[in-house]
């Protein structure tokens, strides 16, 4: 029989030692788990520098110094581990109000792709597919109109559409619906949908009297709020379900989104983050504090509030293939599928992208870094808001960054640029 080095009671006293030191360091885990709610991890652990990391940091500390911005909240994981999670500068300047973790902040379009998931999971079910034209669900979509300008002249023609729009036209912003052409030029104007008791079922036929600024398919223009909005109505005809409903039911509960909503309720307008506007006298604060929707009306668009958190663990599903926490919302194909190029090169050059980019279902897709001069990697994909609001998600480094302001569309592209490029850059294996 072999024999110990050392006697019965003196292993003894080993053992119940080392079971104390598991015990504190798991306890220690598990506190550090409670106070963040997220799973973290050292930054080293995970193949980032802490050094560079602090260059985000200094990013937005340089944007709020150049009165750009008043403060923002950011987020960086890599594989699945939380590494930064920073709240810097003030959610109000007059009150003083420093930025909190879990402020709440506009998302605007960043709203849309949340739509697309809803969208890729009714595909899923075979209630939706990406071929079905809008009037399958939709009826008065039938028979849509294109306004053509006449050659050498102002004349406009309004003729027969090639086509129907689909739910790939939408999904891609190729449809030509809403997208502020000649079309919206041609037709009748919309009203926005802020009265009283406007629901998506009574206000999205409307756009089916204005005329499309192309022919489905044959280009990419923003559509900034009605293709969306016609998805969530389309959402809401395949399910049988409010699209609120949908997205709390299927989305946001199952990924223990708590604060993603359209509705901000009094007890959390504390939390929401001031909206700003770049002056030449430096920052002056929007005179709206969310964008003004009827209570009952829930835009697929640019309707959603949510928080740093709560977009996160959005974006590490899709990062995940489908699934988080033990809770499959799509198979890795649909998002392969959602995050790969339905564009071609049409989108290029459009919204101040450069070649190099694609677009997939409701997000962009970086198709070349180089072309596009990105430090972000190929396949990567993700999207922003018109308030800087703005997500990325890299597959190949198993990377999830978000990054949350307030301010005018007019600087967060060079805001978004220098987020990525400080966060790529401190990867180092």
């Amino acid at each position: 029989m072999r024999s110990f080095p050392f006697g019965t009671a003196a292993l003894r006293i080993f053992a119940l030692a080392l079971l104390s030191l598991t015990w504190l360091a798991l306890s220690q885990a598990a506190e550090t788990s409670a106070k963040t709610g997220l799973p973290t991890a050292k930054p080293e652990k995970v193949g980032f520098s802490p050094e560079r990391l602090q260059r985000i940091n200094e990013t937005v500390q340089r944007h709020i110094a150049a009165k750009r911005i008043s403060g923002a909240v950011a987020l960086v994981a890599r594989k699945g581990r939380v590494v930064y999670f920073e709240a810097t500068g003030l959610m109000d300047i007059k009150s003083k109000k420093p930025m909190r973790k879990d402020a709440l902040f506009v998302l605007a379009s960043m709203t849309k792709p949340v739509t697309g998931v809803a969208v890729m999971m009714l595909m899923e079910e075979g209630k939706i597919h990406l071929t079905d034209p809008v009037s399958t669900f939709i009826p008065e979509f039938k028979g849509m109109k294109v306004a053509v300008q006449r050659e050498g002249g102002s004349q406009v023609l309004l003729v027969p559409a090639d086509r129907e729009i689909t739910v790939r036209d939408l999904l891609t912003h190729t449809s030509g619906l809403g997208s502020g052409g000649i079309g919206m030029r041609q037709g009748p104007e919309i009203p926005w949908p802020n009265a009283p008791e406007e629901t998506l079922a009574r206000h999205v036929p409307r756009w089916s009297a204005v005329p499309l600024d192309f022919q489905p398919g044959t280009h990419w223009s923003y559509s900034p709020h009605a293709g969306i909005d016609v998805l969530a109505r389309v959402v809401e005809v395949a399910s049988g379900q409010p699209f609120d409903a949908f997205l709390r039911q299927r989305i946001f509960e199952p990924l223990v989104m708590k604060d993603t909503i359209f509705i901000l309720p009094d007890d959390r307008r504390d939390r929401l983050a001031s909206i700003y506007e770049v002056s030449d006298k430096g920052l002056a604060k929007a005179n709206y504090a969310v964008i003004p929707f009827a209570k009952t009306y829930f835009s697929g668009a640019i309707g959603l509030v949510s928080t740093a958190e709560d977009y996160f663990r959005f974006a590490q599903m899709l990062l995940n293939g489908g699934q988080l926490d033990g809770k499959r919302l799509l198979s890795s194909r649909a998002v392969e599928l959602y995050s790969s190029n339905h564009v071609g090169e049409m989108f290029w050059d459009q919204l101040g992208r450069p070649k190099g980019m694609g677009f997939g279902i409701s997000v962009e897709v970086v198709q070349d870094a180089v072309r596009a001069g990105t430090f972000r990697s190929n396949g990567s994909f993700g999207w922003g808001g018109s308030y800087g609001t703005h997500f990325c998600v890299d597959p190949k480094e198993q990377l999830v960054a978000v990054l949350m302001i307030q301010t005018s569309t007019s600087v967060i592209g060079m805001i978004e640029r220098d987020f990525d490029t400080a966060v790529m850059q401190a990867i180092i294996e």
